[in-house]
């Protein structure tokens, strides 16, 4: 049983450092299993983590949708919200910002990771800032919007995150982080401003 630990501590490992070269491989090239793999697999620990004068570096997205196919109001937006690692409340997905990618890189990265959709991906909002729940350790963090354009089937936290679309009315309720709160408004006031402007 410990040989198969460190195997597959070692496998992990040997993937999170080729990872960032394997995706710029194009997936022509990949053996099939080789691709899924890449997919499916998380980044773990925190050797390139980004800190700033103390803050940990924190981005994620908010992913969100349109019910219909010319919204004339927030209302008609939905928003996606996963459950927390923990399973304590529900929030958007986020992590740290890593020193071998931008920041909407990372935010894309963690959203794919955690809550399983791709998209484009928005202006950013914030910063805000916060001390772990977990730790002392203060973060600064920043969310982007995201309009999602595919929602995987298969993605690395499917087996420890549930996923669900949610009005915006019910995000403020379920969302149990302040700070996610008020990056949930920003992207209302920043999506009433496009849309009226459209009109």
């Amino acid at each position: 049983m410990r040989c198969l630990s460190f195997y597959l501590t070692n496998l992990t490992n040997l993937l999170n450092f080729l990872f960032p070269f394997l995706i710029k491989i194009p997936s022509k090239f990949l053996p099939v299993q080789i691709e899924n793999m890449v997919t499916l697999v998380s980044r773990t620990g925190r050797h390139l983590q980004r800190y700033e004068k103390g803050y940990r570096l924190v981005v994620g997205c908010i992913p969100y949708r349109y019910k219909s196919q010319e919204p004339a109001s927030v209302e008609e937006i939905e928003v996606l919200v996963i459950s927390a690692q923990n399973g304590q409340g529900m929030l958007f997905p986020k992590g740290g910002w890593e020193n071998d990618e931008c920041m909407e890189e990372a935010a894309k990265r963690e959203t794919e990771e955690e809550a399983g959709v791709i998209g484009v991906v928005q202006d950013k909002l914030g910063p805000w800032h916060y001390k772990s729940k977990r730790s002392c350790i203060m973060h600064e963090s920043y969310m982007f919007p995201l309009l999602v354009e595919e929602e995987l089937d298969s993605w690395p936290e499917k087996n420890i995150r549930k996923r669900r679309w949610v009005s915006i009315n019910e995000a403020r309720e379920v969302c149990h982080n302040w700070w996610m709160r008020e990056a949930l408004e920003e992207l209302c006031k920043e999506q009433s401003r496009n849309l009226q402007a459209q009109s």
